[in-house]
Order: structure tokens, then sequence, then C-alpha cells
């Protein structure tokens, strides 16, 4: 089965040796996204809700750049520095996503890359 390698400008380059995302048949594998904005590849300030704002606005972009978008989720994996966050995280992943949820996992972890506090990854199906 072939694979296409999915870009946008209207997320973060990739900053390792990764790609955006990844179709496959009628998959598409979404990297994981910190909350950078694209272009400036600044992190955003603010708490963990602006953070997760920027992560799935991120994962919107390279879902559309893919042909899809995040309702096409059959699984989202949430990785947060402190648990604490998951209601607020949980709340804003509620404005971009419809019934019926894709399934998720949410684990707590001791850092991730440039020291933020979020990194959320996805599957999509389209």
């Amino acid at each position: 089965m072939s694979r296409e390698i999915i870009r946008t400008d209207q997320a973060p380059q990739a900053i390792g040796t990764y790609s955006q995302g990844v179709k496959c048949g009628n998959r598409v594998y979404l990297s994981g996204q910190i909350p950078l904005v694209p272009g400036s590849m600044e992190l955003v300030t603010g708490d963990i809700s602006a953070q997760a704002t920027q992560v799935f606005n991120n994962l919107t972009a390279i879902a559309e750049a893919a042909g899809g978008t995040l309702n096409d989720a059959v699984k989202i994996n949430i990785s947060l520095t402190d648990l604490g966050d998951f209601a607020a995280v949980n709340q804003i992943m509620a404005d971009f996503f419809s019934e019926p949820y894709p399934a998720r996992a949410c684990v707590q972890v001791a850092a991730l890359p440039k020291a933020e506090d979020i990194e959320v990854e996805a599957i999509l199906a389209v």
C-alpha cells in the first residue's frame, strides 16, 4: 500500500525527523502537535486552554490538508505534563469535535519537547 506525506503551511513545520502526517489507504496518522504557532514557530503563551486550542488548530490544519476533518478522527492520544489540566483540555476538545467522539487516551508525562504542557496526536479514517 502506498503512503502519501501530508504537508501544510497552516501547521508548524516538522522540527525533527518526522512528517506532519502520513496517509496510507483511508488512514491518516497525524504526528503529535505541540502549541507552536505556524509561521513564527513560537510557543503559545498562556494557560493550558490557550495551548490546547493551538494544538487542536494545528491538528485541524493537517487533517484538512489530508482531505478530512478532526471529526474523521478514530483515535486521539493526549500527553499532559499535569493531569490536573485534563478538565480544561477536555472542554477545549469539545469545541473541535462532534459526537460520536473518537477513542481517546490521556496520560501524564514527565516532560515534552520544548518544555510545553501538552502534545496531541491523532489517527483519522477518511
